[in-house]
């Protein structure tokens, strides 16, 4: 089968960052299913995992973090779904990846697609759905509140794929006032698209501009990027015992000593990394966010369409999640 991989670790720039290949069909056991891959999207983990792991001895690393397709086949514990069925899932990063004419996934992280979403606009969903949701209601709980914080949350980096969805799971699914972060033009007309009641630019003092808002202290804050260069002005204006909720690494959590913030890690690939108990529960918040979308309650998030799917495409999708200017999401679909 045609996919696209690397051996060694480096930039973009290298002419093997990224090769067409071929490699061995898949064959599917247990409670794998087996995808052919109409559509993929491209994540800054992606980009992350280029640059950082290398494949082992002699063999390709496969990339490729969210994907949709169509069910080819499937193993013999596999219970939830069949051949023919249009699924939507975001895999795993301790197994080969969606950059591949067909993948093998545990069904216990697959929902079927959204039904009125083209594989291209469903691809664009998964990793950043269960990042946002798993930030938002398992990690923060944020139906539950904080004795005296404001009922809001603010999402900086609203205009990447996780605060894009971010955006619109606690507009439709809670009471919070949304103050998404965007610092250029377009990105504050798409948050504003997205559904965030207030925007503030990250590059200048975000406290005084919440303090603005006349709001009172934000019970929450979902940081999805640069959490480092945040992490001061954020402990200036979340509500003292608030959630703080971050997806990059944080060096410094002394600021948020004082005001007793409880900051909660999230890794949406723990549930599969692990498999934990809990496993399943992926699969079923991408059955909720199907239903969601379905009923117009929640949009795609795909901003950039490319095609095909092969190693020059991947590379061009890779610069542009690097340039750290990507609006929703990039996805590239069709191995034709």
């Amino acid at each position: 089968m045609r996919a696209i991989g690397y051996q060694h670790t480096g930039s973009i720039d290298r002419p093997d960052a990224l090769l067409d290949i071929e490699l061995p069909y898949p064959i599917a056991s247990g409670h794998d299913v087996l995808v052919e891959v109409k559509a993929v999207s491209v994540n800054p983990v992606d980009t992350k995992m280029r640059s950082r792991r290398p494949a082992k001895p002699g063999e390709y690393e496969v990339l490729g973090y969210d994907a949709s397709g169509v069910v080819q086949a499937v193993g013999a514990d596999v219970t939830r779904f069949k051949v023919g069925d249009a699924v939507y899932y975001a895999g795993s990063v301790v197994r080969p990846g969606s950059n591949a004419q067909l993948q093998l996934v545990d069904e216990r992280i697959v929902s079927l697609k959204p039904q009125q979403l083209s594989f291209a606009q469903a691809a664009a969903v998964p990793l950043t759905a269960l990042t946002a949701w798993e930030a938002l209601f398992d990690n923060m709980q944020v139906e539950q509140g904080v004795k005296g914080g404001a009922r809001a949350i603010v999402i900086i980096g609203g205009a990447g794929g996780v605060g894009s969805i971010a955006i619109q799971l606690a507009r439709q699914l809670t009471d919070l006032i949304v103050i998404a972060s965007a610092s250029r033009a377009e990105t504050q007309a798409w948050v504003k698209k997205m559904g965030a009641h207030h925007v503030i630019d990250h590059r200048q003092n975000m406290a005084a501009q919440i303090a603005a808002l006349d709001i009172g202290e934000p019970a929450f804050v979902l940081v999805t990027t640069h959490s480092n260069q945040h992490a001061e002005d954020v402990a200036s204006f979340i509500a003292p015992q608030g959630k703080l909720s971050i997806i990059e690494d944080l060096d410094n959590i002394s600021h948020f000593k004082a005001k007793s913030v409880s900051i909660h890690w999230e890794f949406m690939f723990t549930r599969s990394m692990f498999a934990t108990a809990d496993m399943a529960m992926q699969g079923e918040i991408l059955t909720n966010v199907a239903k969601l979308l379905d009923e117009g309650k929640l949009v795609t998030t795909l901003h950039t369409r490319l095609s095909p799917i092969n190693a020059a495409t991947l590379i061009q999708a890779h610069r542009q999640i690097e340039s750290a200017t990507t609006i929703g999401k990039v996805v590239i679909e069709d191995f034709s």
